[in-house]
């Protein structure tokens, strides 16, 4: 890691500037005052755009500035680089916040742009060097999730989609370097002439996608926090555009690939070897995951070539510049020597056996429409759910002691409104959504990372057990009057089984009655945990009751359920329960039974989403807190926790995707069995993992700091809902001793 006297030099004799001019040019706009004193240090790095480190005794500012004298075409453009940064930063994508951007070349010489100083960790040696092997992997891994989310920011919300030219982006590169490097060339390099030639009668057959692409995306253009395994900024704009994202997830990977002995910036070797720097296939797996991609990456060779041919243009470039005096590097004359060593690693690259890619899991595989609709989800959970988790929660603790706290808050109703524009509406629905049970376990996990996610999406409980009830066995007219605006969203409904007085566990028990009278229903009991019915837009009741007219003497056969209007005479809300002291936020409790087996799979898989979410926040306090002279996931206990965990999630996992998956091939009957195994084990499992999550962060753990104790409360409350563990374990039992004994007469 590098501090700030490694990182900076005096100014270079060919960069410098007049200060004087920049500090009244800053002093007009505000951003240091005329009694500052500016001083003036250049970042040894930034091959391209020459960058420096602006200080007054309590501001720290980077500016980054075109390189003077003759340019290349087309390079040096920091006036794009400013324009992404900006909208870059207002997405709260990890960036230096962009301040102003200046055109005025009297200024210092140049046009240049001004930022923020971010602190951090820089690693200039892509070996990470004083660092443990489990941060140098955790420092990888999180260097990769921020490329995978990067890729699937929105590019029309960023207004970038005409950033840059987007589809047939490797032809373009291919085109750019080539001449680039012709235009720096001092001398003829054969090899080069060869790679060139293969990348243009090779380009892949398929470059539909089109993401923002950062170009020069390495550890050492990241700030990481100080202590955190977390990407603070992302530096170097330069190169970006519009394109093919696997191009910089193959410029990521060079390293792994890179030639013994050759150094770039006297710090850039191979990582073969070192200790604890994660694999290919593993940073592939990550970045695979990250953006929900199932399928292999058989084009991957040809962007590691590109990367290999665009390294060695780059290098041409900085050598260019040193032999017309003005390059930024102090070693520039190096990378003279370093472009055919790379021109001949891609040759070799190519000519060699098809790159490792890893094993892809064949079992409970999307359609390609799930597929696109979890991108879609995914996109939108991170561009406008998760940033509007502190608000809601403000909104619940000012009103926790008043009755609005049973409301909706208005940026939940603001982002159904995007999400149903979006077509993110119903999901959980296959009528409507054209989803399997399997495409919607994954997109359930998604929004289970997030408590009023499913609301925005219209997918909340209990509305989504009591629409498909009304679905299944409604009449017309019910359904005209209340699923129709359920399913728009206009309105919420509860549900009504579980009773006070009795064990509800066995639904026999049940003393609220029905009988009829004339035209009418009568309906005598009481009902709590009665899901939903808090919310003012609360317009009906789903009613589980005895039937007292009937004649059968089957127990199962004596039960009714009941549309109830919540205004209908005689209807009363006595009082709200809590849930370990907590409302719920006001969203119910989620806690009734979901009446079908689809309703338990969508329970069970956002608990998965759930427990994913304590996991990375269990890791993430591991990493960053010390006890007895080490970082708490040093600790052997710690470690076997997250290891634990990690294993009983993925076990959780693949028995809803394989309920979900026989559910949708066999129905609801042959999955009987698998429902309830995942509605056991999947809350077993969150439970299990929160209290792991809540002990790493001992007293924090309990507070309204975190949102653990929330989560936990949701998590122990499903070993309740749907039927408390015992029962499911009774059925599993029952439905195991039927199989076996099938099998015996076979």
């Amino acid at each position: 890691m590098a501090d700030m006297e490694e990182l900076t030099t005096p100014v270079r004799q060919h960069h410098r500037f007049n200060v004087d001019r920049l500090k009244k040019y800053l002093s007009a706009k505000s951003y240091v005052s005329n009694n500052d004193t500016l001083s003036v240090r250049q970042y040894s790095a930034g091959q391209s755009n020459p960058t420096f480190l602006i200080q007054t005794h309590s501001t720290s500012y980077v500016l980054r500035k075109k390189p003077p004298g003759a340019l290349l075409p087309g390079a040096h453009k920091v006036d794009r680089e400013y324009c992404v940064q900006k909208a870059l930063y207002s997405a709260g994508f990890p960036v230096p916040k962009p301040l102003i951007h200046c055109t005025e070349v009297n200024v210092i010489g140049t046009e240049f742009y001004l930022m923020e100083h971010v602190e951090g960790r820089v690693f200039r040696d892509l070996r990470l060097p004083g660092v443990s092997p489990a941060e140098r992997a955790a420092l990888y891994v999180t260097a990769v999730e921020v490329l995978a989310k990067m890729h699937s920011l929105d590019l029309a919300a960023l207004k970038l989609d005409s950033y840059g030219k987007g589809a047939h982006y490797s032809r373009r590169q291919v085109s750019t370097w080539t001449k680039q490097y012709t235009a720096s060339a001092h001398r003829d390099i054969q090899p080069m002439n060869e790679l060139s030639n293969w990348l243009m009668n090779n380009f892949p057959a398929n470059e539909e996608e089109v993401t923002l692409v950062h170009g020069d995306f390495r550890v050492d253009n990241l700030i990481f926090h100080p202590t955190e395994a977390r990407v603070l900024a992302v530096l170097d704009w330069e190169l970006s555009t519009t394109g093919q994202p696997l191009a910089d997830l193959a410029y990521f990977l060079i390293p792994h690939y890179w030639p013994s002995g050759l150094t770039i910036l006297s710090t850039m070797g191979s990582l073969k070897g070192i200790q604890g720097i994660p694999t290919v296939d593993d940073l592939i797996c990550v970045y695979k995951r990250c953006r929900g991609i199932t399928s292999a990456l058989p084009q991957l060779k040809f962007y590691l070539a590109l990367s290999f041919f665009k390294m060695a243009g780059i290098a041409q470039g900085v050598y260019a510049r040193h032999l017309l005096g003005n390059a930024s590097a102090a070693n520039a004359a190096e990378f003279g020597h370093c472009v055919e060593p790379l021109a001949v690693s891609a040759l070799q690259l190519i000519q060699s056996r098809p790159l490792k890619a890893p094993q892809e899991a064949r079992l409970f595989l999307q359609t390609p429409n799930g597929q696109a609709v979890l991108q879609q989800v995914k996109d939108f959970m991170r561009q406008f759910v998760l940033p509007a988790q502190k608000e809601v929660s403000d909104y619940y603790v000012k009103h926790a002691q008043s009755p609005l706290r049973w409301n909706t808050p208005q940026i939940i109703e603001d982002l159904k409104v995007k999400a149903r524009e979006a077509g993110l509406w119903n999901l959980f629905l296959p009528a409507a959504s054209k989803l399997t049970q399997l495409d919607y376990a994954f997109i359930a996990e998604e929004t289970g990372r997030c408590l009023f996610a499913p609301e925005v999406f219209n997918c909340q409980a209990p509305d989504t057990g009591n629409m498909e009830v009304l679905r299944m066995f409604g009449t017309e007219e019910q359904k005209k009057k209340w699923l129709e605006p359920l399913l728009r969203g206009e309105m919420r409904s509860c549900f009504c089984m579980t009773e006070p007085d009795v064990a509800s566990s066995d639904a026999t028990n049940m003393e609220c009655s029905l009988y009829q009278e004339e035209d009418n229903f009568v309906i005598n009991g009481k009902k709590w945990w009665s899901s939903g019915a808090g919310n003012p837009q609360c317009k009906v009741a789903i009613v589980m009751c005895t039937s007292t007219t009937t004649s059968t003497t089957i127990r199962h056969g004596r039960h009714s359920m009941v549309l109830v209007p919540l205004d209908a005479a005689g209807v009363k809300l006595v009082r709200p329960l809590t849930v370990f002291g907590q409302d719920g936020e006001g969203r119910g409790f989620e806690i009734a039974q979901a009446r079908l087996g689809a309703g338990r799979l969508h329970h069970c898989m956002r608990a998965v989403g759930l427990a994913e979410l304590a996991l990375e926040l269990l890791c993430q306090r591991a990493a960053s807190r010390r006890t007895f002279g080490k970082k708490l996931y040093q600790h052997e206990v710690v470690a076997h926790w997250i290891a634990e965990c990690r294993l009983m999630i993925e076990q959780s996992r693949l028995l809803t995707l394989c309920a979900a998956h026989t559910l949708d091939t066999l129905g609801g009957r042959a999955a009987r069995k698998q429902i309830a195994m995942v509605k056991v084990a999947a809350a077993r499992m969150a439970c299990k993992v929160l209290d792991c999550a809540i002990q790493v962060h001992g007293g924090a753990g309990v507070s309204e700091d975190f949102p653990l104790a929330h989560m936990y409360a949701y998590a122990r409350t499903l070993r309740i809902a749907d039927g408390p563990d015992e029962v499911h374990l009774s059925t599993i039992a029952g439905l195991e001793l039927k199989d076996q004994m099938t099998k015996a007469k076979l």
